[in-house]
């Protein structure tokens, strides 16, 4: 904004999907202008995926919710597990999901997306899966787990077969670090998900939600398509 002058025009999104033409009025603490028109923005990714992320300690899952959002995931819902080592008073639960809705919007705006993802309020693992509806038409849940599982590759392949799975929503859950317990696996694996494993090394919890996302994009979204005019 340093170097915008009233009269200048921008384009400028709601978070929802639709950009707006402004002419600029005035520039300061907070910017006000004229809107000349509004378009539906660039269309967000055709794979609608909700990452349910174990949360991890320090600032690590700023760095999961910037790099989902720059895939493309539709919504966040960080849970905590029997591994979550951050335990926090419920109102400093809210701040940090304040804070990661903030790295949402700001990595939202850097990579041209038309909508932010939500990032929910922190909530136990066994009461995110209690809640789940049946399954929607073509849904995929996916589990990550270090243990005794198919790889990846092969429950894609298998899942690619159904035509109902072309392009269904996706829940994709990731242990914190550590892991999840072998018992949140088996109460996954009752609530539909199917467990697999990336093969024979352990990635770090910042890194194998993102890299799983950017899989599923690449594989079933529309990670490297041409570029939309």
């Amino acid at each position: 904004m340093l170097r915008l002058v009233p009269g200048d025009t921008v384009v400028a999104s709601d978070g929802t999907g639709i950009d707006y033409t402004v002419r600029l009025e005035s520039l300061g603490d907070t910017a006000t202008g004229t809107i000349l028109g509004s378009v539906r923005g660039t269309a967000d990714a055709p794979l609608d995926v909700t990452l349910v992320q174990g949360v991890p300690k320090g600032d690590k899952m700023e760095t999961i919710v910037r790099a989902a959002t720059e895939l493309g995931v539709a919504r966040i819902w960080p849970v905590l597990t029997a591994r979550t080592i951050v335990r926090l008073e419920p109102s400093r639960w809210r701040d940090r999901a304040r804070r990661w809705q903030r790295v949402a919007r700001e990595a939202t705006k850097q990579c041209g997306r038309a909508t932010i993802p939500d990032v929910a309020l922190p909530r136990p693992l066994s009461e995110v899966l209690s809640a789940l509806p049946e399954g929607r038409p073509g849904e995929r849940r996916l589990c990550l787990w270090e243990g005794d599982a198919p790889s990846l590759r092969s429950t894609l392949d298998d899942s690619r077969t159904d035509p109902a799975l072309s392009l269904g929503p996706v829940l994709l859950l990731v242990g914190p670090e550590g892991g999840l317990a072998r018992s949140e696996v088996d109460a996954a694996r009752a609530r539909g998900f199917l467990i697999a494993t990336l093969g024979p090394r352990i990635l770090r919890t910042e890194t194998a939600g993102p890299a799983v996302v950017a899989v599923l994009q690449f594989v079933l979204g529309d990670l490297g398509s041409p570029a939309r005019e």
